[in-house]
């Protein structure tokens, strides 16, 4: 099933259910994915949905860091529900042992050996976890790996 079957889907069983906050995710959701579509004039691939999703869930975790150092708990709670409901249609993430090991394999196939790598590294590993992790995470380990 496409993931535009299953936000149609999903978006007409909060209706039934009544869950406003959920519908308003996956209307969001749609309406991103319909906007990119219409961008890059055709029909999105896999690959570019989940860049699309990637996208939303990366401004809702950024947009809830600011509100927590705000002290806005009221606008905390709903981008926290917010990321729930995105979080359902990601890929698994990926285990932080599953990525050192991506990590260290990448390391050894582009023959880096130091901080100066770190750009090479980086550009080797992201599409490999794309979806599965979050960048910082993956630029951390990086790091650690390097030095």
């Amino acid at each position: 099933m496409s993931l535009l079957e299953r936000l149609n889907n999903d978006m007409k069983q909060a209706m039934k259910n009544k869950e406003k906050d959920k519908l308003s995710v996956i209307r969001m959701v749609k309406s991103a994915l319909q906007n990119e579509a219409i961008k890059l004039g055709k029909t999105l691939t896999e690959d570019e949905e989940l860049t699309v999703l990637s996208r939303e869930l990366k401004q809702r975790k950024d947009s809830l860091q600011e509100f927590e150092k705000a002290g806005r708990t009221d606008l905390v709670d709903k981008v926290k529900e917010e990321i729930t409901v995105l979080e359902l249609y990601m890929p698994k993430q990926l285990s932080e042992e599953e990525l050192v090991q991506i990590v260290k394999e990448t390391i050894a196939e582009v023959g880096a050996s130091s901080k100066a790598d770190m750009g090479k590294v980086m550009g080797a590993i992201m599409p490999k976890v794309k979806g599965k992790a979050d960048g910082s995470l993956v630029n951390k380990l990086v790091q650690q790996q390097l030095s």
